[in-house]
């Protein structure tokens, strides 16, 4: 068997997490009427014809997520994926929600506490499943991550193997294609079939870094492709309203989802390998927090002073506040309590084990070679 080559860390993968998050920060800020009282065209003129396309920038993150989350659960058990999901998502989200809850409390301009249940209820991450309100917006996408992390857990109790990986692209695009149609409300939820191409091309991608690209796996990514176009102008119609998208021009954004599959492909083929500045990897730390506290925060601080100082500085200080705020979020909470949660979990789910019946194991009565995949050279093995 050849030996493994070290691959260097991903780092443009961060760059691209940092890019889409800002994508997203402007289009609230830029393109929005919510934070300045009126049709923000008459304030940013140009900028708001660019800004208003940034709500794609979490398409960019749910291809992103394809493809890091399917290399994470390689060689891994469902308990230590589950506990590397758990430590990553909670320690920021849970110092999010209580503060966009005080900002939003203390000037309600942009929009109000409904109930401090609510709030509390938003802490485990699943209030969009018993219709809570959300206390930010933005955490609608939060719960698409954890039904995407349902669907991988299956993966992973079934076993992570190559041939495993493409029969679920294969069963998730049937199920995403067929669902609008066949009225079962719960494949609809879980097939979610808007953002379906998108984790599925970041898992071909992914597939492609690790045993190198083929046909089959460029078959996936296209047919992802073209499923997307299905639902552009749905996605507008949600960002942008129903007249504009009647009237807006479809291809910019068609043009903008193409470049982010052809960014991700060219990061799971190598061609940024060599980009290794170290600022990225902070760039890329700070990503989920500043998308945690953005919204809500930024806007109502954009509404508060919007007439006290000019719009490009204001615009300006607010995002330069809210990446340091995700700055300390990061070091302050995420680092530390990440740490004690994964210590903990881990310690609960070895409990389990050591407290479970061992399984029966029978021999076979002849020894199956390694499956095909498992005999390849693992081409990108040891990414992080």
């Amino acid at each position: 068997m050849s030996q493994r080559r070290p691959v260097p860390r991903l780092a443009a993968l961060d760059g691209l997490r940092l890019v889409a998050a800002l994508m997203v920060v402007c289009y609230h800020y830029l393109a929005l009427s919510r934070p300045w009282g009126h049709d923000p065209v008459t304030v940013f003129p140009t900028l708001h014809r660019f800004a208003e396309f940034g709500w794609l920038g979490v398409e960019v993150f749910f291809l992103v997520s394809g493809f890091v989350i399917c290399m994470s659960v390689w060689g891994r058990s469902l308990g230590d994926f589950a506990v590397s999901r758990v430590s990553r998502l909670f320690p920021a989200y849970w110092v999010a929600v209580p503060l966009t809850a005080l900002v939003v409390n203390k000037w309600p301009e942009i929009t109000s506490i409904r109930g401090w249940d609510d709030v509390v209820v938003n802490l485990t991450m699943v209030q969009a499943g018993n219709n809570t309100r959300n206390v930010d917006d933005v955490y609608w996408t939060l719960f698409v991550e954890l039904k995407f992390y349902v669907l991988m857990a299956i993966v992973v109790l079934c076993g992570v193997t190559y041939r495993n990986v493409l029969i679920f692209c294969g069963a998730w695009t049937v199920a995403a294609a067929l669902a609008p149609s066949l009225g079962i409300p719960a494949l609809a939820a879980f097939a979610m079939p808007q953002y379906a191409p998108y984790f599925i091309a970041g898992i071909a991608f992914y597939l492609m870094r690790r045993f190198g690209s083929n046909a089959l796996l460029w078959g996936i990514v296209l047919f992802q492709l073209l499923l997307a176009q299905r639902y552009i102008h749905y996605r507008v119609a949600i960002n942008l309203g129903h007249v504009a998208a009647d009237q807006l021009p479809s291809w910019p954004v068609r043009l903008i989802v193409v470049a982010g599959f052809a960014v991700v492909g060219a990061i799971a083929l190598g061609a940024f390998d060599k980009v290794q500045w170290q600022w990225l990897s902070t760039a890329g730390a700070i990503t989920y927090p500043l998308y945690l506290i953005h919204m809500f925060i930024g806007m109502t601080l954009i509404h508060h002073f919007r007439h006290l100082l000019p719009a490009p500085v204001l615009v300006g200080s607010v995002i330069a506040l809210m990446m340091a705020t995700a700055w300390l979020i990061h070091r302050l909470v995420e680092r530390p309590a990440g740490k004690w949660v994964r210590d903990a979990m881990k310690r609960g789910i070895e409990d389990v084990r050591l407290n479970s019946p061992a399984r029966r194991r029978t021999r076979p009565r002849s020894p199956l070679p390694p499956a095909p995949e498992e005999r390849r050279p693992l081409h990108g093995a040891g990414v992080h």
